[in-house]
């Protein structure tokens, strides 16, 4: 069994869906894991308990995804020293926007590293790096990695070349189904 390494926290399992997207990159690169959800506001005694106890459970890294109000990656941060990423989750009332500010406009001293409107996968490679810095297997497996998206786009251009943009078009309508 792997090291528990990063902590993967949600406020509601309604986000389960979007943070499975960074479970699945840290599978990818074998980090070990856990997924729990906590709640800033349903739950606050369990999220406190959670954030103050990481780094003696052997966390590195916690990844925190909230919608809405999305106080949950902010409380945990308040709680440890350990580099937490905030994931804003596309909420319906205001398609995320509310929860990208909540997470990105942390007061000073509180930092919390901030991906995109569900940009768990992000969240996760960006978790993977920050381990890699003391890890030179992770290291040399985020350029691995790295080196198959740019290997990735050169192959999508030599396709539109040989295609042209009419039928590379096509090409997408038929891979989306």
């Amino acid at each position: 069994m792997k090291n528990i390494i990063v902590s993967v926290v949600m406020g509601s399992d309604s986000d389960l869906p979007v943070m499975a997207e960074g479970v699945k990159i840290l599978e990818e690169f074998g980090v070990g894991f856990e997924v729990l959800i906590a709640s800033a506001h349903r739950s606050p005694e369990a999220t406190v308990k959670f954030a103050k106890g990481a780094e003696k459970r052997g966390i590195k890294v916690i990844v925190a995804g909230a919608g809405g109000a999305a106080h949950l990656p902010g409380v945990i941060a308040a709680m440890t020293s350990l580099p937490v990423i905030g994931i804003p989750i596309k909420s319906q009332a205001l398609s995320g926007i509310d929860s990208l500010y909540s997470i990105v406009q942390m007061p000073s001293g509180v930092p919390v590293a901030t991906v995109g409107i569900n940009g768990a996968k992000n969240a996760a490679i960006l978790a993977v790096e920050m381990l890699g810095i003391s890890d030179i297997k992770l290291r040399k497996a985020v350029k691995v990695y790295k080196k198959k998206l740019r290997a990735g786009v050169a192959e999508k251009q030599k396709r539109l070349d040989r295609l042209g943009v009419e039928k590379y078009l096509k090409f997408l309508e038929e891979d989306k189904k």
